[in-house]
């Protein structure tokens, strides 16, 4: 008997796992809401430097008030950082508009302040600090320091699942999840709202991680590809769901507010969760596993199943995992073969620049010119479909063929915006949907090919290092609007390039569809270069590579 049994024996996808993924679930519909709530609370309203203080003449009205103290752009628009050190009085005069472009004019920045339109977002970080002008680039520096918070969660909270268990994890970072969003509300300062999204960021990570963990451990093999697949389009609705609060909470601080405080009663539901028996056995916690088998048993209708389930019957199922457990295997062995080190390598490349672009087309929906909140449901809603087309080319032209098309066809779309008009808003919005739509795509391929390459010895190791780079991409990702202030179509140009690039790296990798999966280092190398080698190569990696493999660990899976 192995555990898989032993789960059937005690129902395994009965009441229990239905109540539990679920449960598990619905926090990732409120994922989406924290990693973009920085499109609408960090909004930019349209500006303007205040007028004089001590510009009052009753004679005039607003409009020719702001028309001598503001000066007009290119565009005809009032600039945004500028305005007259006095005010052009002479403007309001016809006959002297052509006089008053021939002499200079001394400017001053907005010394006085901003003035902002307010129609859409009544409150944003961007009005309550003013992060415009010398410094709106604090704007994308604030995005950047919470996906940093990510990838530190991910860092410390995997670690510390694997030690304490998933269940204590999942609680602390749901309760730190409540009360930093909480506080990231009530927050007085930018230094204390950027310190409070980072915390933020640490939990989001601590949920994922977890909730994966106690998704996974708790049902069967068969049916992970369907639940992966649901709580995939959990995130995918997450982001309708945050266009909706957005339109319906237009300041900042209660919008905030409205996406963190659900984490109260997560955490509260999350102390129901029973630990991952197969954590406990292999943590030297076997009586703990079995009182948790026995109540699935009894939730599941099958006490009389459950009370058959002894220590002995336990620890026999769990032998082939206790013997995987002695051996460890760490970062190095990611590079440790000629293919290794070639999936190593390509996966690094794929996951940085899919979060890269990803991120950085998702980040800054105003450059559209369209509604916000009308195209953070388009953005959202275009994830259905590619997430269902790129399941069935995965399924039918393979993995491989399917992650270099939805790269480099989210790349060439990007590209093509560059040279679109900014006046045909309809045909840039269509193309910057077809491609978030392909790096969705993408995103879906990642997960299961990257699952696939890596074998099981070293699969924890390889997903963690590939989540990782994800984490990178998108921490840089924001600082790269930054460059539109020199060159307006770089970060375009990057954005773009960068999918177009790793879908080129994907080629390289070798085709997993309707192959085994790969348990030890050896069948990696056998699989990724079998038609390569040479019938005289030498023999001594193959040596090496099998002294470790001696260990069956191919029942490790």
């Amino acid at each position: 008997m192995v555990f898989a049994d032993l789960l059937e024996q005690v129902g395994s996808t009965g009441r229990f796992q239905v109540v539990h993924v679920t449960l598990l679930a619905v926090p990732i519909l409120m994922m989406a809401s924290h990693n973009l709530l920085q499109n609408f609370v960090a909004a930019v309203p349209p500006h303007h430097c205040t007028v004089h203080a001590n510009l009052s003449d009753p004679t005039i009205g607003p409009a020719e008030t702001l028309l001598v103290s503001v000066p007009l752009d290119g565009q005809g628009k009032l600039e945004r950082c500028r305005r007259y050190v006095q005010p052009q009085w002479d403007l309001l005069s016809k006959n002297s508009s052509e006089d008053l472009e021939k002499k200079e004019i001394e400017m001053e920045g907005c010394v006085d302040g901003w003035s902002y339109n307010k129609t859409d977002m009544s409150s944003t970080i961007i009005t309550e600090w003013d992060l415009v002008c010398d410094s709106k680039a604090l704007k994308q520096m604030g995005q950047t320091i919470y996906m940093g918070g990510v990838l530190v969660g991910a860092l410390i909270f995997g670690g510390l699942s694997d030690k304490f268990g998933r269940r204590i994890l999942l609680l602390i970072s749901n309760l730190m999840m409540a009360v930093s969003g909480t506080c990231t509300a009530f927050a007085s300062s930018f230094s204390l709202f950027c310190l409070f999204r980072f915390f933020c960021g640490m939990a989001l990570s601590g949920i994922v991680l977890n909730s994966f963990s106690l998704i996974v451990e708790w049902i069967p093999t068969r049916i992970r590809t369907v639940v992966g697949t649901a709580t995939a389009y959990c995130y995918t609705t997450g982001q309708l769901i945050l266009a909706a609060m957005a339109y319906n909470i237009r300041d900042w601080r209660w919008l905030t507010l409205a996406v963190s405080l659900p984490f109260y009663v997560f955490f509260l539901y999350s102390w129901w969760f029973l630990e991952s028996a197969r954590w406990l056995v292999l943590t030297k916690k076997p009586e703990e596993a079995v009182k948790n088998l026995k109540s699935v048993a009894r939730i599941n209708g099958r006490r009389a199943e459950g009370d058959k389930i002894n220590l002995e019957m336990l620890q026999e199922s769990m032998t082939k995992e206790m013997s995987c457990s002695q051996v460890t295997y760490s970062a190095l062995d990611l590079v440790r073969t000629r293919t290794m080190r070639t999936i190593t390598l390509c996966l690094s490349v794929l996951w940085f620049s899919t979060s890269f672009s990803y991120y950085g087309l998702s980040m800054d929906l105003q450059k559209f010119g369209v509604n916000i909140y009308l195209i953070q449901v388009i953005f959202g809603a275009v994830d259905i479909p590619a997430k269902i087309i790129v399941t069935v080319t995965m399924s039918t032209l393979g993995r491989r063929l399917s992650q270099c098309a939805s790269l480099i066809l989210a790349g060439i779309t990007i590209l093509a915006n560059l040279l679109v008009p900014y006046e045909l808003q309809t045909l840039r919005t269509s193309l910057a949907v077809l491609g978030k739509g392909c790096l969705a795509a993408a995103f879906t391929c990642c997960y299961l090919y990257s699952g696939e390459l890596y074998p099981t010895v070293v699969r924890q190791n390889g997903m963690g290092w590939v989540s990782m780079m994800a984490r990178l991409g998108a921490m840089v990702a924001p600082l790269m609007l930054l460059l539109s202030e020199a060159v307006a179509w770089l970060p375009g140009l990057i954005y773009g390039g960068a999918p177009i690039l790793s879908g080129i790296f994907a080629y390289f990798l070798p085709e997993t569809l309707n192959t085994p999966l790969a348990d030890t280092l050896q069948d990696a190398e056998d699989r990724g270069f079998k038609r390569r080698k040479s019938k005289n190569s030498s023999k001594k990696e193959e040596v090496a590579l099998n002294d470790q493999s001696s260990i069956p660990l191919k029942e490790c899976a």
